[in-house]
């Protein structure tokens, strides 16, 4: 039996660390030709990246791009289809916020998460559909898009739109072949976690409220994405998992 992503072309957006980079890492270690990853800023970080990814012997390419701006979300897929002529997998990781309570969110930093962290999708997919004859594309949400958590006023909505929109794309493009799930992760050890008010409180917080007694890591997240991209996954459709040790049932 293949591998779950032998052969196969794909895109990270958001990929050059944390959950984006351990999801890419895994594309590769599990036999993927191609990856893009995109970035916003970190260089250092980004070249990382694509050294891990070629000690795979995987064909890397950084794709520096702010998806918070239509344009580069264009520039980014004209580039990929300078270098492919196919996409089987788009993974989107992109999001930005300003982590404050709901009424003390700016005009500016509303409409930078919702445009980074759910516009963006829906622009990557409307340019990943030409490039897939069939594929699978997830994106990450969070228990903030279902539930109300401190300081994330901005992006909960968000997230909440984002998994809005995977059902409806996912029950438009089913009929082409094309699978489009999301995964809700609960707290990841992401340095995202550090733009939380008192982190530290909240980490420990929900390792006591967390059946499995940890936080996640990001490579449990690329796990789920992983099962998400492959065969055995193509009676899901439209779907948000939730893959948070047991912490949503508290």
């Amino acid at each position: 039996m293949s591998s779950a992503a032998s052969g196969r072309v794909a895109l990270v957006s958001g990929g050059s660390r944390g959950i984006g980079r351990a999801i890419a890492l895994r594309l590769a270690e599990e036999g993927a030709s191609t990856v893009f990853v995109n970035y916003l800023q970190n260089d250092v970080e980004a070249e990382k990246t694509q050294a891990l990814l070629q000690d795979y012997d995987c064909d890397a390419h950084l794709v520096r791009a702010n998806l918070a701006y239509p344009q580069q979300i264009a520039a980014l897929f004209d580039q990929v289809k300078q270098t492919v002529d196919h996409l089987d997998v788009f993974i989107h990781c992109a999001a930005l916020t300003s982590m404050k309570p709901t009424l003390a969110v700016r005009p500016n930093q509303w409409d930078l998460t919702i445009n980074v962290s759910t516009r963006s999708f829906l622009l990557c997919v409307q340019r990943c559909v030409p490039l897939m004859r069939e594929g699978a594309i997830v994106a990450m949400s969070s228990l903030g898009g279902g539930r109300v958590i401190p300081n994330y006023g901005a992006m909960g909505i968000a997230k909440a739109a984002l998994e809005s929109a995977i059902r409806y794309l996912g029950a438009e493009l089913a009929p082409r072949g094309i699978r489009v799930n999301g995964i809700s992760g609960g707290l990841v050890d992401t340095d995202s976690i550090r733009h939380f008010p008192d982190s530290d409180r909240l980490i420990d917080e929900t390792v006591a409220r967390t059946p499995a007694g940890r936080i996640g890591q990001p490579e449990d997240i690329a796990d789920v994405a992983m099962f998400l991209v492959s065969p055995q996954a193509q009676w899901i459709c439209g779907q948000t998992l939730v893959a948070d040790g047991g912490l949503s049932l508290s």
